[in-house]
């Protein structure tokens, strides 16, 4: 049964209004002014509350703001009543993040329509929480025990070969199997170093103030990092002929680690999201005090609902390709763009192209 709290201060108003939600079977809770509502949302946790705008000790803007303020209540389905003159009223309820209001007087009728919307509206938000989650979670299955495995698997057969058979191995074979043991083991390395650097990320964006704390890097000329970064990428992908640089003379003010990070993992993106001799373009340039960084490839590209929910561990269609990674490129480089003050968005079409523009501090 679904808890509602009123509060009005108006005796008979506030006993029409719990007599007709628990008529309809919801169980309600009532306060008599805005400091015993607060008080009783804190202690019931209500689904919903109804919530006069003008009452003594603390009015409705009051209740609001103290709901919308506790972690535990901040997206509590909220209606407001207010009287029939009073827009102004309403204008600022809604700026404050009411959901719904209802204008003295009114019938049951759209008391119940109110009610019943609010709770249709929490039941769609959920549903898409859930299926969020459940995808979540799947891409999580699929992907993380792979890309441990895999390189682990990899760093031990090989291991276990060269501790058994090394004496009678060649040099060449020796430094071969040497070769994929490091490649395994950077594989395995950047997965981890993404896992804490996303964490570190998330930790920064639920502390605003933590961004006063961000390393403020000189200006630096950011044109040859770039390419360096951009080539290195390419050559790990042994794509080195389709890399196109088209790199004006810029800086940056980004400390270099984090502009490296952003660059090599939206590169990486781009490789590894398009097929071979298909071309990834890097371009550069600087714009008044901003840096325009845009990487753009020809290959698998977004669905608009997938830029929409782009995010940590989010691998599209995984289960139709094989592809390497735990899909923390794109928001790392999102989230460490957003905390230098910059811009990032995403424009692509399926099949066609995917271009990424990220504006940064130059």
């Amino acid at each position: 049964m679904k808890k509602i709290l009123v509060i009005e201060d108006t005796p008979a108003m506030r006993e029409l209004i719990v007599d007709t939600l628990t008529t309809h079977h919801y169980d309600c809770v009532a306060a008599d002014d805005g400091l015993a509502g607060v008080d009783a949302a804190r202690r019931y946790h209500p689904d919903l509350v109804i919530c006069d705008i003008h009452m003594p000790r603390m009015d409705g803007y009051g209740v609001l703001e103290a709901i919308r303020t506790e972690a535990t209540m901040s997206t509590m389905p909220f209606i407001f009543l207010t009287g029939a003159t009073e827009r102004t009223d309403i204008r600022r309820g809604m700026e404050l993040g009411a959901d719904d209001y209802l204008t003295k007087p009114f019938t049951i009728q759209e008391l119940m329509a109110s009610v019943t919307a609010q709770f249709e509206k929490q039941a769609t938000i959920q549903r898409q929480s859930d299926r969020r989650l459940e995808e979540l979670r799947g891409n999580i299955t699929m992907a993380l025990p792979h890309e441990l495995r895999t390189p682990l698997n990899g760093i031990l057969g090989l291991s276990s070969m060269l501790l058994e058979d090394g004496e009678t191995m060649s040099r060449e074979e020796v430094r071969e199997n040497l070769q994929f043991i490091h490649q395994s083991a950077n594989r395995l390395h950047r997965l981890i170093e993404n896992f804490l650097v996303y964490s570190q990320i998330e930790l920064m964006h639920a502390d605003p103030s933590c961004t006063d704390k961000l390393p403020l890097g000189d200006s630096v000329s950011a044109d040859g990092l770039i390419a360096g970064w951009a080539e290195e990428v390419a050559a790990g992908w042994s794509r080195s002929g389709d890399l196109r640089l088209n790199l004006l003379p810029c800086t940056c003010s980004v400390p270099a680690d984090n502009l490296k990070k952003i660059v090599t993992e939206l590169v990486d993106n781009a490789f590894k999201f398009s097929a071979a001799e298909q071309p990834v373009s890097v371009e550069a340039f600087n714009e008044g005090e901003r840096l325009h960084l845009r990487i753009h490839d020809t290959g698998r590209g977004f669905s608009p609902d997938q830029i929409a929910r782009v995010g940590a561990h989010m691998q599209f269609d995984r289960k139709y390709y094989e592809q390497q990674g735990a899909g923390l490129g794109l928001i790392i480089s999102k989230r460490l763009s957003e905390l230098h003050g910059g811009r990032f968005s995403v424009q692509s079409e399926p099949l066609v192209m995917t271009s990424i523009n990220v504006v940064l501090p130059a």
